[in-house]
Formats: structure tokens, C-alpha cells, sequence
């Protein structure tokens, strides 16, 4: 019987705006505006590879914004825009680029003029995301980073800061299976490729609350999954739309 293929989401970023620059960040103070072989990048964001999910979907989520640029094959570089960001001199020039770089997303535009006079309720905007293709559960992540991103550029004016609660933000944020509250830093060293006893023992010496389960992949390699206690069947749901989110920044790239 023929596999039927995995329905893709429609292209979005994974992490918020206010994540987006605090990754970006990272690389300018490695790379300045220097073109950078990709896996380089990667190190720089603390990742291992650039060959993994959790890798994937940041730089995806960094070139949506505009925050990373591809300027030949095999390569990227921080956009001088980060920098005009970064060093501006007055309020006002850093509010024009904040909102240029929320509105670079596609998916971003096109909400943020429907809904030029303020967002609806999340009921409403979940239905938008799954008439535009998102499979239910990825719609919610979606929908919270979107937010999100509203929110840290204060695109209406603060009048939209209302629902996002930060545990909901932080949960549609995970950068791949892990929760409660560890760094990025340290989750990217427990993504798909680990497979080293000391390093799962670093990361659990301070945590008794999580269940470590060991997944077998090719080549005698092991994933681990981190898994808080309790473990809800919501937490079930986002875990698997972000599993799914990753996959499709995968498949893109």
C-alpha cells in the first residue's frame, strides 16, 4: 500500500521576532556581515550540524525575517539591516526596521494587512492559518509565535498584548522536544544526533522532573526525548506540530 504523503504547512517562522534577534545576534558577533559557509552559521548558534530539524528551522526562521541572507549558494550572512538595527541612534529608526523586519514573512504581511486595525481572537486567527493550509495543531504554534512577534514589535501600538501567556510562547518556541525552561544552548545539544551518556548526564543533573527515553535511529545512532512530568495530551498535541513544523523546514531546505 503506497504511503500518502505528509500534507506541508505553509512557510513560517518557528521562533518569535524577539528569539529571532536574540539567534541572530549570536552569529553577528562571530561573523559580522562576512558570507559564511551554513554548517559555520550553525556552530555559531551553538548547533552541532546544520543537517537537523531544530538547526533547519532557526536558520529558516532567521531568513524569513530578513535577518539572514543568502548571498551565494551554500553560504549566508547577517543582513546589514541587523546592524543598522542594532547601532541606530534614535527610537524611531529602530521601530521602522522592528516593523520591516515583522512584515517580511509573507504569511506575516498578508495577516498584518487584513487585520490592519488589530487582531482578531485567536479562535478566528487559528481558522485563517487552517484555510491557508496549516494542518490544526502546527496552526496553534503558529499562531503563538505570530503573536509574539506582534507583541515585541509593538505593531499595534500595545494594544494587542492580551492572551500570549509566556509559558504558551515558550512551549510553541521548543527548539525540538525538550521543555522546562532549559537553555537553547543545552537543548541543541540533545537533539536528534546526541548519543553520548555524558552529555544527557550533564543535562539531567538538575532536573529529576524529566523522563529521558531513548529512540533508536539509523546507523547505531539514539535520539533522546526529554519529557516533563506530568505530560498532558495538549503537550502531546504542540509536541507533535512542532515535530511537524521542523519536517517541513526540512524538506524546504
Amino acid at each position: 500500500m503506497a504511503e500518502i504523503p505528509r500534507k506541508k504547512s505553509p512557510r513560517a517562522p518557528s521562533i518569535s521576532l524577539d528569539e529571532a534577534f536574540a539567534r541572530v545576534e549570536k552569529v553577528y558577533d562571530c561573523e559580522r556581515l562576512h558570507p559564511t559557509p551554513i554548517e559555520v552559521v550553525a556552530q555559531d548558534l551553538g548547533y552541532k550540524s546544520a543537517n537537523n530539524g531544530a538547526a533547519l528551522g532557526t536558520l529558516a526562521s532567521l531568513r524569513y525575517f530578513g535577518l539572514l541572507e543568502r548571498p551565494k549558494e551554500g553560504m549566508l550572512a547577517v543582513t546589514k539591516d541587523v546592524e543598522s538595527y542594532k547601532f541606530a541612534p534614535d527610537e524611531k529608526l529602530r521601530r521602522s526596521l522592528l516593523l520591516s523586519f515583522l512584515g517580511r514573512p509573507t504569511l506575516y504581511s498578508e495577516l498584518l494587512e487584513k487585520y490592519e486595525s488589530g487582531l482578531p481572537s485567536d479562535a478566528n486567527l487559528k481558522f485563517e492559518l487552517i484555510q491557508r493550509g496549516f494542518a490544526p495543531q502546527v496552526a496553534e504554534s503558529a499562531l503563538v509565535v505570530f503573536k509574539r512577534s506582534v507583541n515585541f514589535a509593538d505593531y499595534y501600538g500595545g494594544e494587542s498584548r492580551d492572551e500570549c501567556e509566556e509559558d504558551a510562547c515558550n512551549n510553541a518556541q521548543s527548539e525540538f522536544l525538550v521543555a522546562n525552561n532549559l537553555q537553547p544552548a543545552v537543548v541543541d545539544k540533545v537533539d536528534l544526533t546526541v548519543s553520548s551518556p555524558a552529555v544527557i548526564n550533564q543535562v539531567e543533573a538538575d532536573d529529576s522532573e524529566l523522563d529521558r527515553i531513548p529512540v533508536r535511529l539509523s546507523g547505531g545512532r539514539r535520539a533522546w526525548l526529554f519529557i516533563p512530568t506530568p505530560f498532558y495530551d495538549a503537550d502531546k498535541a504542540r509536541l507533535k506540530a512542532q515535530i511537524d513544523l521542523l519536517l517541513t523546514f526540512e524538506e524546504e531546505s
